[in-house]
């Protein structure tokens, strides 16, 4: 009877320890709203919207036909509040239609021709990167963010660039004091 109390009393502390790891996994669920450390993102505080409160439309009839994806009558759209707060046009942000200030921006941009496809290259492009630059097995196993290390030659060096034409006498916009952090 007594190694049956001490093989119990073993499997309830496994089970314990096994239930207390489990819930130190915040990647998912509700554990991603609260702070981290300084060094981890903090929560994300534009992750919740409330909606509008519910309201019944004059007439029914007018109401549009559902379809999946679309958005609804009662969502937020803060977006569009902050584009509008900034003296900006929120219905620019739904529009596919290019602007008659973005005509000779994006004349220049396609000068020399665009690919179509160039979404679909780049994916296979960066898989086949992500494959060969990949984490190593320990920092797969301990959650390690590789990222910045991974495409650490493909980052733009924009103080260095900076220095650079300035250093050649072509004017450039001033640039933000280097944070210590």
């Amino acid at each position: 009877m007594m190694a049956f109390k001490k093989s119990g009393l073993k499997w309830v502390g496994a089970l314990a320890v096994v239930t207390a790891v489990a819930g130190c996994d915040t990647s998912k669920g509700i554990g991603r709203f609260f702070a981290g450390s300084a060094t981890e993102a903090g929560p994300d505080e534009f992750g919740i919207v409330p909606n509008k409160p519910l309201t019944l439309p004059d007439d029914l009839a007018s109401l549009p036909e559902p379809q999946p994806g679309a958005r609804n009558r009662t969502d937020l759209l803060p977006e569009h509040d902050a584009v509008a707060a900034l003296g900006g046009q929120p219905s620019r942000l739904d529009s596919t239609v290019v602007g008659s200030g973005e005509g000779p921006l994006l004349a220049a941009a396609t000068r020399n021709g665009t690919a179509p496809e160039i979404r679909e290259v780049l994916a296979k492009e960066d898989a086949q990167f992500r494959e060969e630059n990949g984490p190593l097995f320990l920092q797969r196993l301990f959650k390690v963010d590789t990222y910045l290390q991974d495409y650490e030659e493909q980052t733009l060096k924009a103080r260095q660039t900076n220095e650079l034409l300035r250093r050649s006498n072509i004017k450039t916009p001033t640039v933000s004091p280097q944070s210590d952090r």
